[in-house]
């Protein structure tokens, strides 16, 4: 069952880090360069890359840290790591809660956005954009945040759970 938690860690600690990598990109990168074209240009990249994202590349490093984090605290609560078990709850806490922003704010920013017509007069264009990208990027941020939270806490789980099986081993 050890290895199954250190299989279970590694794998959550790996989501959390593609997932705080690709929401800080955006941050740091995407969205700035976004923020240089013009309405039209913003409004179809937002909407191609909000269609291209959803496929397993994503959503399988997004959605597999929910159950494995789940799993890993079981583990840890019927006695393997147990140490270790405020550190797993708390990133899978910071895990549910960059979700829940994904969600019930980013999610339906991309729904309206994408239901904007590219060929739009310009003014309609421009409040479309207006009404996404700084709400967007506040609440990208945000879960790019939680996400690298979550990622620390994990880190400290597994060296929680490893020393302890070092401990076993001596």
């Amino acid at each position: 069952m050890r290895t199954l938690q250190t299989v279970a860690l590694l794998a959550s600690a790996v989501g959390a880090a593609l997932m705080a990598g690709l929401f800080c990109a955006f941050s740091y990168a995407v969205m700035p360069g976004l923020a240089r074209g013009d309405d039209r240009a913003f409004v179809q990249t937002m909407q191609h890359i909000n269609r291209a994202i959803l496929n397993g590349w994503f959503l399988t490093p997004f959605l597999l840290p929910l159950p494995l984090l789940v799993l890993a605290a079981v583990l840890a609560v019927r006695g393997h790591s147990p140490g270790a078990l405020p550190w797993i709850i708390a990133a899978l806490v910071l895990y549910v809660a960059a979700f829940l922003v994904t969600g019930t704010q980013n999610v339906p920013l991309n729904d309206v956005l994408d239901k904007v017509p590219l060929d739009s007069a310009p003014d309609r264009l421009r409040e479309a954009r207006a009404a996404f990208e700084d709400r967007w990027t506040t609440w990208n941020t945000v879960r790019a945040v939680l996400h690298t939270a979550s990622l620390g806490a994990l880190l400290w789980a597994f060296h929680l759970h490893s020393a302890g099986m070092r401990d076993l081993n001596s």
